[in-house]
């Protein structure tokens, strides 16, 4: 399986909180549901595509919980989607799962991502989770990146990428823009950032 990360962020990188003021208040976080605003068909169509290639999701014990609490009670189409797949749940809390189907991965979490990774199928999905992405990112397990950009600015909030993270290199390989203005961006990691000196003589 190819492990994906699809997530929303602001022009400002905040990936906390996107669906509602509630979803996540961790750390006090107030300006939760900055997504809601510039949800369209576009997007629909986009995440029916990312959902068909997904073999399993891979959640935080966050996600997990906040999902857990929400997507079993909706109609939704992509709810059934969430709802059928097998769930991966990264954790050192959670002792059983009442959404389901569902594995509790408790130990050495890297290790075991690389092991599913090796099974066959389609990809290993990780949706938000930023705890974990970024656990994940520092062990280079990614295979594509999805960015789903918003054009608005939280000011506010956990953001995806690390201050001391990995300096990645990567490929652009799909790009597209919403109606309501989201910007559609997925990546695929190419190795170690490169570097030059800029010639201003030229």
């Amino acid at each position: 399986m190819e492990l994906t990360l699809t997530t929303f962020l602001s022009v400002d990188g905040v990936m906390q909180g996107p669906g509602s003021p509630i979803e996540d208040t961790t750390g006090g976080f107030a300006r939760g549901g900055w997504m809601v605003p510039y949800l369209d068909q576009d997007l629909n169509v986009f995440m029916h595509d990312v959902l068909d290639k997904a073999e399993a999701l891979l959640l935080g014990r966050r996600t997990y919980e906040i999902w857990a609490s929400y997507w079993p009670r909706m109609a939704h189409p992509v709810a059934g989607r969430f709802n059928q797949l097998h769930k991966y749940v990264a954790t050192h809390t959670l002792a059983t799962t009442e959404w389901g189907p569902a594995t509790l991965l408790l130990d050495d979490v890297p290790k075991a991502v690389a092991e599913l990774k090796e099974r066959p199928g389609g990809e290993l999905q990780v949706h938000g989770s930023g705890e974990l992405a970024r656990h994940l990112m520092s062990h280079d397990l990614f295979d594509a990146y999805r960015l789903l950009t918003l054009p608005v600015v939280v000011g506010d909030g956990a953001r995806l990428f690390d201050v001391l993270g990995l300096p990645t290199g990567l490929e652009l390989v799909h790009h597209r823009t919403t109606e309501a203005g989201m910007v559609i961006n997925v990546y695929r990691p190419t190795g170690r950032a490169a570097y030059g000196t800029l010639d201003l003589r030229n």
